[in-house]
């Protein structure tokens, strides 16, 4: 009885630690994602700043432009 209690025991602690393994690369995948997420969002933010500043630069407000030569 006491060698099954033994192997058993032996299973339980071979199972906790492949799951403290899975468990640490899952932490480390997740917080890997979350970094990229962060970069790519603020590259997000960078391209929509630049956008929004060509678009100010190429739709300049009408009213203050010279009318074309035909008038």
């Amino acid at each position: 009885m006491s060698d099954d209690l033994e192997s058993r025991l032996v299973e339980l602690e071979s199972r906790v630690a492949f799951q403290e393994l899975a468990l640490n690369e899952l932490s480390d995948a997740l917080a890997s994602s979350s970094l990229q997420a962060d970069r790519t969002a603020m590259l997000l933010d960078r391209a929509l700043q630049d956008l929004k500043q060509l678009r100010t630069l190429l739709y300049a407000d009408p009213g203050q432009e010279q009318p074309p030569p035909h008038y």
